[in-house]
């Protein structure tokens, strides 16, 4: 038997929590019912009273429901709710965790699930879940599960939908996990455009004994990359598609944030970095693409994906922007850059080839980096063998320096 988390705002979704709540527990699952409501009486009696999680963060329940301010409650509940669950988390109290909501209790429980490890069972039945739902997931593994009708009342539509989403969540902690393994772990930045060559080092990485870890450079990908290097667990960096870069200064969609490769550099972490798809900026369907850019040279990926071809002025200011992000790394660091392309479409004969704009990104780079970070310029485009082996090598080299063998004691 399970204990889940029914986490909402009870004073205006109370019936719909609680037949959430019977279903789980009809399941053979307990339910702890957590109150984050402000502005009116819970329509179900909590296991946790919104008092208790206003008094989380030091604040006074009673005084948030008289100032009658429902943003000022929001935004309370959204600071003292995460602070709760993650104690209810570490205390082994709960396996997981079940809300519904609209605008406002989405705000509030989604908080409360990124502030959960990764794994932690956390499902999140919203109106908001068919639109885009970064902000509210985050680089965590929220379900968020569309309630279709607004949650304002059961009628025929709702009770199926909250009775998927009950079954859901019971699913979810009764599942058993695989076993984690005790090997040390890589993780690589990976796009369409250089599968072949993560692809082709990861197997040398895991022949060596690695789990590799890889993640899409699509925004999310990169942010999660970097949050996983910050908890310590990682034993070498294998950045190879720095794309993310791109988007963040041109204005594309799939940025990573003003901080993206930052985290290896800040903890030592050994890493091999490279410039794989700065040749690239992303956009949704060509109607899409901001008139701005009339004029450029793009290609269609799909009919949901539009690249365009970085400039040679854009490069510049890319290599610059790596140059600085890397010349804060505390540890070893090697830069490999392919002298005939650093994506599948930017290699002779793509419809990016453009060496005028890889020489602006590479010359930049290199005048800008400290003299002690390694530079190797390979004669190849990055999805060549010859490329991908110097990556997993040098990243091998790397480690090995570290901890004297393949073996890093921040394997976790």
């Amino acid at each position: 038997m399970k204990t889940i988390a029914i986490l909402g705002t009870m004073d205006t979704k109370g019936a719909e929590h609680g037949f959430v709540a019977e279903l789980i527990r009809q399941r053979g699952h307990q339910v702890l019912i957590i109150d984050v409501g402000t502005l009116g009486v819970p329509g179900i009696n909590p296991d946790i009273s919104r008092t208790e999680v206003a008094a989380a963060i030091g604040l006074d329940a009673a005084g948030l429901a008289a100032k009658r301010d429902r943003g000022q409650a929001v935004t309370a509940m959204s600071e003292g709710a995460p602070v709760l669950l993650a104690r209810l988390v570490e205390e082994r109290r709960i396996d997981g965790v079940i809300s519904l909501g609209g605008g406002g209790g989405t705000a509030i429980a989604t908080a409360a699930m990124r502030a959960l490890p990764v794994g932690f069972p956390k499902l999140m039945v919203s109106t908001l879940a068919s639109g885009n739902v970064a902000p509210y997931v985050g680089v965590k593994d929220i379900v968020m599960f569309p309630s279709i009708v607004d949650v304002a009342g059961l009628n025929r539509l709702s009770r199926m939908l909250l009775a998927r989403a009950a079954g859901a969540i019971c699913g979810m902690v009764e599942q058993p996990l695989p076993p984690v393994g005790d090997k040390p772990v890589i993780v690589a930045s990976q796009f369409g455009n250089t599968t072949a060559c993560v692809e082709q080092a990861r197997k040398i990485l895991e022949a060596a004994g690695y789990e590799v870890l890889v993640f899409a450079a699509t925004g999310t990908g990169g942010r999660t990359m970097e949050s996983l290097i910050e908890t310590g667990l990682v034993a070498g960096v294998l950045d190879v598609t720095t794309t993310e870069w791109a988007d963040e200064l041109v204005g594309g969609v799939l940025a990573a944030g003003a901080t993206r490769l930052e985290a290896a550099a800040r903890h030592g972490v050994p890493a091999v970095v490279s410039t794989g798809c700065l040749d690239m900026v992303n956009f949704g369907e060509r109607s899409t693409v901001p008139s701005k850019f009339a004029g450029r040279k793009f290609y269609q990926h799909n009919p949901q994906v539009t690249l365009m071809r970085t400039s040679p002025e854009e490069c510049a200011q890319l290599g610059a922007v790596l140059a600085d992000k890397l010349n804060g790394s505390t540890g070893s660091v090697l830069v490999l850059l392919p002298l005939r392309g650093g994506s599948g479409i930017g290699a002779p004969g793509g419809p990016f080839h453009d060496p005028v704009a890889d020489n602006a990104l590479y010359s930049t780079l290199k005048s800008r980096l400290r003299p002690d970070i390694e530079v190797r310029e390979l004669d190849c485009a990055i999805n060549d063998p010859v490329f991908a082996q110097a990556a997993a090598q040098g990243l091998l080299r790397a480690i090995k320096g570290v901890n004297g063998d393949h073996t890093s004691p921040l394997s976790g």
